[in-house]
């Protein structure tokens, strides 16, 4: 009898085990592929006179989430939307690498509670990341953090991380000089990632972090978010965090706080604010898009709206024609100061290109009758501004 109760214990185990490796060996790559996948589509056509002027470009984006994912960034993915060769093939100059630290179970644009279960754990046990980061918010972020830096060290050709407002110059000079390196900015969405403690700046900013976004798709210490359920604006710790953050040169990023937040923050601060990935309201009226009312509030005081590629900011057309459209909708209503790039690459979203592509964008813009000098700021002056306004 218990002979075969250990062996049945014995082959249970055995199976468990063949079922955990299993999982750590095939669930992340399948789950990356089926959360970042690019529409099959037929070359974009890119005008002679358009990849001309792409190539003149310095082409910035706001917001991508490649460190989330099990997968050598400095290796061209057949899955997912940006690594560093095919943001080198898209001429990408500057691009903010974003940390990912906790995401709801069953997430929406509409409301859900911080209270949910957090996806991010699981994915972090998936991937067989540190165990310190299976229960702490920060260390997830330091790993991303770390991961950047160890694609930096294998790659310092094609990526250099900016620290200080000397190293992008550093990247800008070089890429004037005929470098194709692209400039890597640290980004936290969300600083729940402080895990309620101002003094966790310290460990941020060591490992990196030059950009701050406030919320995710939950209510935080700091107060309210987009999608969460109390609309709050900020609270005495979130006004702290927004103080000391403008305080030792990071952007702030506004782009899933809730509207209250967004216009507590543009009380508290004199730089510039963005919002990453978002799109026009006016032109996709749906909750992720700001009213345009804020959105000019936030022009009004230097900052710049990121337009995004999925359907979620930008309605129906996410081909590089429909992005423009929304792109010159936004030049309209805002300025043409205020528009830039915010993708959402590898962000769980489906798009209808990837970074490599980004020269159909250029043609788009050009067909859409946006002016070289407009085309220049959209596609990464404009965000130039805005990082030249905040690092130190």
């Amino acid at each position: 009898m218990f002979k075969w109760i250990k062996r049945l214990f014995i082959t249970a185990l055995v199976l468990a085990v063949i079922a955990f490796a299993g999982f750590v060996t095939f669930a992340p790559a399948y789950v990356a592929k089926q959360r970042n996948g690019v529409i099959a589509h037929d070359p974009y056509p890119v005008s002679d006179a358009a990849a001309e002027l792409h190539a003149s470009l310095l082409v910035g984006d706001w917001h991508a989430d490649p460190l989330l994912w099990k997968r050598d960034l400095t290796e061209r993915g057949t899955y997912g939307q940006v690594d560093l060769p095919r943001l080198r093939e898209g001429n990408v100059g500057m691009q903010v690498f974003t940390a990912v630290t906790k995401s709801p179970s069953g997430q929406n644009y509409e409301q859900n509670s911080a209270e949910a279960f957090d996806n991010i754990t699981l994915l972090a046990v998936g991937q067989l990341w540190p165990m310190r980061t299976w229960d702490s918010l920060l260390q997830r972020a330091i790993y991303q953090a770390d991961k950047l830096a160890g694609f930096e060290a294998k790659a310092p050709d094609h990526l250099k991380i900016v620290r200080s407002l000397a190293d992008l110059e550093e990247v800008i000079a070089a890429r004037q000089n005929g470098s194709q390196v692209t400039a890597g900015i640290l980004g936290i969405e969300g600083a729940h990632a402080l895990e309620g403690d101002i003094a966790n700046m310290d460990a941020l900013e060591d490992a990196g972090y030059r950009l701050i976004g406030l919320h995710h798709f939950f209510d935080n210490e700091l107060g309210g978010s987009l999608h969460g359920i109390s609309n709050a604006g900020l609270n005495e710790f979130g006004t702290a965090v927004v103080s000391e953050a403008a305080k030792r040169g990071m952007v702030i990023d506004v782009a899933h706080s809730s509207p209250a937040v967004a216009r507590d923050v543009l009380a508290l601060v004199d730089q510039p604010i963005v919002v990453s990935h978002s799109g026009l309201h006016g032109y996709c009226p749906v909750k992720r898009n700001y009213q345009d009312s804020l959105m000019k509030a936030i022009a009004d005081k230097g900052g710049v709206i990121g337009m995004g590629y999925w359907t979620g900011a930008a309605c129906d057309d996410i081909t590089p024609a429909g992005i423009a459209k929304m792109i010159k909708a936004a030049v309209e209503t805002l300025g043409e100061d205020h528009v830039s790039l915010g993708s959402d690459f590898d962000g769980s979203v489906e798009t209808a290109f990837d970074t490599s592509e980004l020269a159909a964008l250029t043609h788009a813009l050009m067909l859409a009758g946006l002016s070289e000098p407009q085309i220049r700021k959209v596609m990464g002056d404009n965000m130039l501004r805005v990082l030249r306004a905040s690092l130190k």
